[in-house]
């Protein structure tokens, strides 16, 4: 459980911050720009939470309980250590994948094929479906580069590839399944 009862330490001021595993790291180390994203990632999924029915409203609260999952796992270097831990070590499982997957599935069935790109907008929702959707590109970006250079768990970075999907595919549905979509129109400016 974790208790805040005092929430500036002043720890960070000079430009440091501790990981999860109490090591001091630069702020802006690669794996803090990952979990640093993932939870500007999980602000936007708050405000488009704000205009979402009960069912999308739900699946979104998941969603935002995983990307806390996602931010711990993110923060936590050395997955060997993990069995050293003096507490259990929270990693994202291919399991939270594949209900993202399973998901997707569900809402893309009653989804007419796209015959263009389309537009972030539409309805409220959509708009913010399709914010948060380019927060996860980004957050998977760091999460990738973050992989590169040091340890890092592979299904962290499937679940923000396949996080982005399903905020696509939900930003349909919040469309009236595709209705409201706005399609993208090439050269339809010049």
């Amino acid at each position: 459980m974790v208790v805040l009862n005092k929430i500036y330490t002043r720890t960070g001021d000079k430009g440091e911050t501790a990981l999860s595993n109490g090591e001091r790291v630069p702020k802006h180390s690669l794996r803090v720009e990952a979990y640093g994203t993932v939870d500007e990632l999980n602000a936007t999924l708050g405000l488009a939470r704000l205009h979402a029915t009960d069912e999308i409203a739900a699946r979104i609260a998941v969603i935002q309980n995983d990307l806390f999952d996602l931010g711990a796992d993110l923060s936590r270097p050395r997955m060997v250590e993990d069995a050293e831990a003096p507490y259990p070590v929270l990693r994202i499982i291919d399991a939270q994948v594949e209900r993202l997957e399973t998901e997707i599935d569900a809402m893309n069935a009653d989804l007419a094929p796209l015959r263009s790109f389309i537009l972030p907008g539409g309805s409220a929702l959509a708009a913010h479906l399709h914010l948060s959707r380019t927060v996860a590109r980004r957050a998977e970006r760091a999460a990738v580069a973050l992989s590169a250079a040091e340890d890092a768990n592979p299904a962290a970075v499937k679940y923000l590839n396949r996080l982005s999907d399903w905020l696509f595919v939900a930003g349909r549905v919040a469309n009236e399944n595709g209705a409201q979509d706005i399609l993208w129109v090439p050269g339809a400016s010049r």
